[in-house]
């Protein structure tokens, strides 16, 4: 993307954010290619964020204790008559 300097004033925020998702925005001055906008932290290839995905989901996976079904797990609000308690 290429936009002028003085049209990103208004949209820098916009242009940054963009910037860090891996889009190349170049600024110009008269035309000509001033600045090029990069991220500081290069964005993770999509093997890279495969894996973290799924060291997290392991992660995670580990952590999980079973308990009672999300279908029963109001049964602790009511009493053997249905009502209640």
């Amino acid at each position: 993307m290429r936009i002028s300097v003085t049209e990103a004033k208004g949209q820098l925020t916009d242009l940054v954010r963009r910037a860090e998702a891996g889009d190349e925005i170049i600024l110009t001055r008269h035309g000509q290619a001033a600045v090029r906008l990069v991220p500081v932290k290069a964005v993770p290839e999509a093997k890279e964020r495969r894996k973290l995905l799924e060291a997290i989901r392991a992660s995670g996976g580990a952590k999980a204790s079973s308990g009672p079904g999300a279908a029963r797990s109001q049964d602790f609000l009511y009493g053997e008559d249905g009502l209640p308690e």
